[in-house]
């Protein structure tokens, strides 16, 4: 079994804030996994997609973004995005400093598309990505898609979506992937929405999701 500890580096601006998973048998290889715009790490599905990865071998960074440090509740505001991306970029950097494999970044919803945004701008910045829910769009407004930077994504990318997201269907991503250049893969989750994790359905996703991950980003 894995263990977690409190995390915190506050020795450069934005600070990193969370917890670390260190694998029983490490296999070199760190993800950074961070949350959606109305919740924080401590999230029933980060908590459980963490445990999970380290269980298989993987160090994880379970973190807070930069919007959630400063306020405990509400959203994000779109004016301080990059400053969130910001984030993301120094918990890499952190994570690079403990483990010599490969860095992986991903999120819940706004996790995730802030952690897309930052790679589609830096593709060297992770091996590769992990989206769970991603936001295609907002509920009821399918016309307002969030894929402007899909085109310029040329990091690979694993995408988990539920059957009954308001943020976007099956159909909806999958029209949208054909847009990112890089190789992705989307597993579809029946009967989930965007919370992924119902009370008892999907119990077994987190250990799915590590399974398709590993497939799909197979060492070198």
């Amino acid at each position: 079994m894995s263990a977690y500890r409190e995390f915190a580096d506050s020795s450069a601006e934005p600070a990193v804030r969370g917890f670390l998973h260190e694998p029983a048998q490490p296999n070199g290889d760190g993800l950074v996994l961070t949350h959606g715009a109305g919740a924080n790490c401590q999230s029933k599905l980060l908590i459980a997609m963490a445990e999970a990865f380290a269980d298989s071998g993987c160090l994880v960074l379970r973190c807070d973004l930069p919007f959630r440090q400063s306020r405990p509740h509400g959203p994000p505001f779109p004016a301080m995005a990059a400053r969130d991306r910001g984030g993301l970029r120094r918990a890499v950097e952190v994570l690079r400093g403990k483990t010599p494999g490969r860095i992986f970044l991903g999120g819940h919803s706004y996790g995730g598309r802030q952690s897309s945004m930052l790679a589609a701008a830096d593709p060297q910045v992770a091996a590769g990505l992990l989206l769970l829910s991603y936001p295609l769009h907002p509920p009821r407004k399918p016309l307002e898609l969030r894929t402007g930077h899909f085109p310029q994504l040329h990091t690979p990318a694993l995408f988990v979506h539920g059957g009954r997201d308001p943020f976007g269907s099956h159909d909806e991503m999958k029209t949208s992937l054909t847009l990112i250049p890089a190789p992705t893969l989307l597993l579809e989750v029946e009967g989930a929405g965007h919370e992924l994790l119902g009370k008892k359905a999907n119990a077994d996703l987190p250990f799915r999701i590590v399974q398709a991950f590993q497939q799909f980003f197979k060492q070198p």
